[in-house]
């Protein structure tokens, strides 16, 4: 009975919302645009300057009336002179017509509908593959994080039935905490049957279980106890949801390749330093407290000849020496 009120309404719009056809979308449309140009809440005919029981030759007088100062010509300066004088004359047709005149004095008594339908707003603000696959996105995620959400009412409902069932086998039907401090119990978590060791039938899974104090535990094969509350189970995180989740993997990995291309440079400059410093101290390490490089015999003439020989056999060779003519 819930649902059923809901259901009805949701039917009743959807059928509403089909009943609107492509004329009265174009009726929607005129009126925005006359409220849009002459001001909120004005009407075919408060635009005109008739009432509602106008005759057809008063709109036609009403029409080349208005269309005589309305007219592009008439208002060089006005930008939006073609626009309303093109909007005027639709408005002027419409009421002319004995059936779209019928159809527009049911929205004007009425009111024009707020929600139009899906296919009107599709027609007018067709969206690109873009904002259509965000959408999606936006709209799967949305649905997963409901999932989230009714799975994690689900597991907060079982977490309580295990703990009162382990309390139960614990202190009794009563619920009163005894003074034995730990004490082992078992508790079936549901399922299938099954059968025991010894070919007994049994209604569910069976674990072992551990209440000390108001404490429940999980207890594992190896001792090891896991405690069993509300913080067990998982809540709905938007950041869990598929799309965010992505976004922040991506994000992650870019923020990981960039750390890791600044180290990279970071090591190949240090690394031409030291290459700097260790040919500075190779040159400067054979006298110390002098820049001369001596020689072995001693000589610093010596060593500047060498020098000189060095550097003509570097750059291709000893000079010849200069031939007098005679």
């Amino acid at each position: 009975m819930k649902l059923l009120l809901p259901c009805l309404l949701l039917a009743a719009l959807v059928a509403c919302v089909a009943a609107w056809t492509k004329e009265d979308h174009e009726i929607f449309d005129l009126v925005s645009a006359v409220e849009s140009s002459e001001g909120k809440g004005t009407t075919f005919y408060s635009w005109l300057g008739v009432p509602s029981t106008a005759s057809t030759s008063d709109i036609a007088k009403a029409y080349r009336r208005l269309s005589v100062s309305l007219h592009p010509d008439k208002n060089p300066g006005n930008k939006k002179a073609h626009e309303r004088f093109a909007t005027l004359g639709v408005v002027a047709f419409i009421l002319r017509n004995a059936e779209k005149r019928e159809r527009y004095d049911f929205f004007y008594k009425n009111g024009v509908p707020k929600w139009r339908g899906t296919g009107y707003y599709y027609a007018r603000f067709r969206p690109g593959l873009g904002a259509v696959l965000v959408f999606l996105a936006m709209l799967s995620s949305g649905l997963q994080y409901l999932v989230q959400s009714m799975n994690y009412k689900r597991d907060l409902g079982r977490i309580e039935s295990i703990v009162s069932q382990a309390r139960s086998a614990a202190w009794g039907a009563k619920l009163v905490p005894t003074s034995e401090g730990r004490r082992k119990v078992k508790v079936n978590l549901g399922g299938p049957p099954r059968l025991d060791e010894d070919g007994n039938v049994l209604g569910g899974k069976m674990v072992d279980m551990v209440v000390e104090g108001n404490d429940v535990y999980f207890l594992d094969a190896d001792g090891s106890l896991h405690p069993v509350n509300s913080d067990t189970a998982i809540p709905p995180s938007l950041r869990r949801t598929w799309f965010i989740a992505l976004l922040s993997s991506l994000y992650e990995k870019v923020a990981k390749k960039g750390a890791s291309t600044s180290d990279v440079g970071g090591a190949q400059t240090n690394g031409v330093e030291a290459y700097d410093s260790e040919d500075g101290s190779a040159t400067g390490s054979d006298a110390p407290g002098s820049g001369t490089v001596m020689p072995k015999n001693g000589s610093a003439t010596g060593s500047l000849k060498g020098g000189r020989a060095a550097a003509a056999t570097m750059a291709g060779g000893r000079r010849r020496k200069a031939v007098k003519k005679r």
